[in-house]
C-alpha cells in the first residue's frame, strides 16, 4: 500500500480575472504545501473561471490564459498541482485541459474527452474533444489519472481506460453547477465509477456564483471501496486535505503503469487523520445558501456594494431582503416601501417590522401623487382614467421607476422580487416589478418561498419574517381586495404543474395522464407559453432547479406548438388550441 496526501482546492474563481485566479490558485497551493500535500487538485478551468463562454472566441484571451497558466506551473514546488486551463491541441483547436505541474514544470496534460452540450452547457461551441493516451503520472508512488467533469459522468469512459492502464487514483476536476438534489446525483455517479474502476476518486468542484449559475463546491474523496472518506463544505471555499491509502503499481501492474513519467515522492507525515465527512445541508437550507452565495458573488464580482429592495410587506420581498442581508450585511441593504391607495395598513406595518427585524433602513415613498398625475396625463387619450390591467401595471411601473432612480442616484443594484411561479405564468409587469439588476428568487417556486422564510426564522431562533406575512393571502394589492388566486390557480396546484411542464418537459397530455386536473393543466400551460416574451427581458437570477428560465430553457418566443399534433383548422398566425 502507498499513502498519498491530496488537497482538494475548492476555490471561488472569477471568469476573466486571470491575475486574480492565478493568485487564488497559488494561495491555495501554498496552503496545501504547508499541510504536506503530495498533490493539490483545482477545479475545471480554474485559470479562466467557468464558464468563459465567448471570451474563448478572442485569441488574446486564450493567449493570456496560457501565459497565466505558465505562471502557475512555474510557481509549483514539491507539492504537485493539477490545474484546469484552456489549451490548444496539435490541430490548433481549443481544448478544456487539466495539467499536472511539479517543481516548475508541466509533466502531463489531459484534454477533456466528453463535452457536455445540454442545459447550461455549450462546450461543443468552444472546445474540441480530447484524444490520445491515458497519460498517467506517478504521485507519491501511486499511479494517478486526470479527467475533467463530464468524463466522470458516463460508464465506460476515460476513467475506465485509465484504470486499465494501471491507475489506482483518479482525480476529476469540476465546474458542476448547483441544483436541488445534485449532490446525491454526483455521489451516485461517483459510486458507479469506483465500482467499475476499483480506484479511489478525488472529486474537486469549484464554488461561487457566476451570473445565474451558483457552484456549491461539496468536493468529496471516495476510497476504492466506494466509501466517502472526506468531504468539503457546501457553498464555501476550502482546501480539503486527506490521506489516502491506495495500492501502488506493483510488479503485476500493466506496462503503462510501470513506465509513468515522474514521481513527486511522498510528503505525507505518519498518522495524519482523515478530515471528517461534513454532513450535507438539508434540502431547504442548501437552497437558501445557494441564494445567498449567488447574490453575494453577483454583487461583489460586478462591483456593487449595496442593494435596494422594494418592500411590499409580502412574502417574496421579505425573502429577498433576508437573503440580501445575509449576503452583504444589513448596512448594505436598503428597503423602500411604496404604498398606494390599495395598500393595506397591514402590508405597511409588515414591511416596517421586517426591516426592523433585519436591521435595515426603510424609506417610504408614496406613489399616490405620481399615480394621479399619470392618470391625468393618460385620460385624454384613453377617454377617462386608466382602469383594469392598465391601471394595475401603471402602479407597478411607477415603483420600478422609483427604484431605478435610487439605483442611479446611489449606485445601488435593484433586487427584483418575482418568484418562479410568477415568472412562469407572466404574473408580473414588464418595466415594473421585473425592472432591476438581479432577480434573486426567479427560480424559486412560490411554495418554496414559504419554506425558505420559515427556514430563515428557524435558523435565527426568532421571528425575522413576521408571522402575519407567512399567513396572509398573497396579493399584488393593485386593486381593491385583490388576491393572487383571482388570476392564478392556487400555488399548491400551480407549482407542481409548472415544474412538470417547465423542468421535466412534460406535455399537457403527460401531465393530465399523471393525474393533474385537465383544466388546471390547460390554464397553466397556456400562461407559461404566452409569457415567453416577458421572460426574455428579465434580469438574471440564481439557478437552483434542474431547469431555470434563462440559459437552461431556450424556447422560441414566436411558437405555435401547443401539444399533440392535429389539423384543427387554425388560421395562419393563430396558435392552435391546447389539446
Amino acid at each position: 500500500m502507498a499513502r498519498v496526501r491530496v488537497a482538494a482546492c475548492q476555490i471561488d474563481t472569477v471568469v476573466g480575472d486571470l491575475p486574480g485566479n492565478v493568485g487564488r490558485i497559488l494561495g491555495a497551493l501554498a496552503e496545501a504545501g504547508t499541510a504536506g500535500a503530495d498533490l493539490a487538485v483545482f477545479p475545471e478551468l480554474a485559470v479562466t473561471g467557468y464558464p468563459p463562454e465567448d471570451l474563448l472566441g478572442r485569441p488574446a484571451f486564450v493567449a493570456d490564459n496560457r501565459t497565466a497558466f505558465a505562471e502557475v506551473a512555474a510557481a509549483t514546488g514539491p507539492c504537485a498541482a493539477v490545474v484546469g486551463h484552456v489549451d490548444v491541441d496539435g490541430a490548433g483547436r481549443l481544448v478544456n485541459a487539466a495539467s499536472l505541474c511539479h517543481e516548475g514544470a508541466v509533466l502531463a496534460t489531459y484534454h477533456k474527452r466528453l463535452l457536455p452540450n445540454y442545459g447550461v452547457f455549450d462546450e461543443q461551441r468552444w472546445f474540441a474533444p480530447g484524444t490520445g493516451p491515458a497519460g498517467l503520472v506517478l504521485v507519491a508512488g501511486v499511479p494517478t489519472g486526470m479527467t475533467v467533469c463530464e468524463d466522470m459522468w458516463f460508464p465506460g469512459g476515460p476513467m475506465v481506460e485509465q484504470a486499465a492502464a494501471g491507475a489506482r487514483l483518479l482525480v476529476n476536476l469540476n465546474a458542476s453547477p448547483y441544483s436541488r438534489g445534485r449532490r446525491e446525483e454526483r455521489l451516485a455517479v461517483l459510486a458507479g465509477r469506483v465500482a467499475e474502476t476499483g480506484c479511489a476518486v478525488v472529486y474537486v468542484n469549484q464554488v461561487g456564483g457566476q451570473d445565474e449559475l451558483v457552484f456549491d463546491g461539496a468536493s468529496v474523496v471516495v476510497d476504492a471501496a466506494g466509501e466517502v472518506v472526506a468531504s468539503a463544505r457546501q457553498f464555501a471555499e476550502e482546501v480539503l486535505v486527506v490521506d489516502l491509502e491506495v495500492d501502488g503499481p506493483g510488479a503485476s501492474a500493466p506496462p503503462a503503469a510501470r513506465a509513468l513519467v515522474v514521481s513527486t515522492g511522498s510528503r505525507a507525515g505518519p498518522g495524519a487523520p482523515l478530515r471528517p465527512v461534513v454532513p450535507p445541508l438539508d434540502p431547504v437550507a442548501e437552497v437558501y445558501e445557494a441564494l445567498v452565495l449567488g447574490t453575494r458573488d453577483y454583487l461583489a464580482k460586478n462591483g456593487f456594494t449595496d442593494a435596494v429592495v422594494g418592500l411590499s410587506g409580502g412574502i417574496d420581498s421579505s425573502l429577498v431582503a433576508a437573503v440580501a442581508v445575509d449576503a452583504v450585511g444589513p448596512a448594505h441593504v436598503h428597503g423602500v416601501a411604496m404604498p398606494s391607495r390599495y395598500s393595506s395598513p397591514g402590508s405597511v406595518t409588515d414591511a416596517e417590522a421586517l426591516a426592523a427585524n433585519l436591521g435595515i433602513g426603510l424609506d417610504t415613498l408614496s406613489i399616490e401623487d405620481a399615480h394621479r398625475a399619470l392618470a391625468r396625463t393618460l385620460a385624454p387619450v384613453l377617454g377617462g382614467d386608466p382602469a383594469g390591467l392598465t391601471d394595475e401595471n401603471l402602479q407597478s411601473r411607477i415603483r420600478g421607476v422609483l427604484l431605478m432612480a435610487l439605483s442611479n442616484a446611489r449606485g445601488w443594484i435593484v433586487l427584483t422580487t418575482g418568484n418562479k411561479s410568477e415568472m412562469a405564468t407572466g404574473y408580473s409587469t414588464l418595466y415594473g416589478d421585473s425592472a432591476g439588476g438581479f432577480a434573486v428568487i426567479k427560480d424559486v417556486a412560490k411554495t418554496l418561498v414559504y419554506d425558505l422564510c420559515r427556514h430563515r426564522n428557524a435558523r435565527a431562533g426568532t421571528e425575522v419574517v413576521p408571522e402575519s406575512v407567512l399567513t396572509k393571502a398573497p396579493s399584488a394589492e393593485l386593486r381593491p381586495d385583490q388576491r393572487d388566486v383571482e388570476s392564478l390557480p392556487p400555488y399548491e396546484l400551480l407549482d407542481p404543474v409548472m415544474a412538470g411542464y417547465v423542468e421535466a418537459d412534460l406535455s399537457a397530455d403527460d401531465l393530465v395522464a399523471a393525474g393533474f386536473d385537465p383544466a388546471t393543466v390547460a390554464r397553466v400551460v397556456g400562461l407559461v407559453d404566452r409569457a415567453e416574451y416577458k421572460r426574455r427581458q428579465m434580469p438574471p437570477g440564481v439557478r437552483i432547479s434542474g431547469k431555470a428560465f434563462g440559459k437552461d430553457r431556450r424556447m422560441p418566443i414566436t411558437n405555435h406548438y401547443r401539444g399533440a399534433y392535429r389539423r384543427d383548422g387554425a388560421a395562419p398566425g393563430e396558435a392552435p388550441a391546447i389539446v
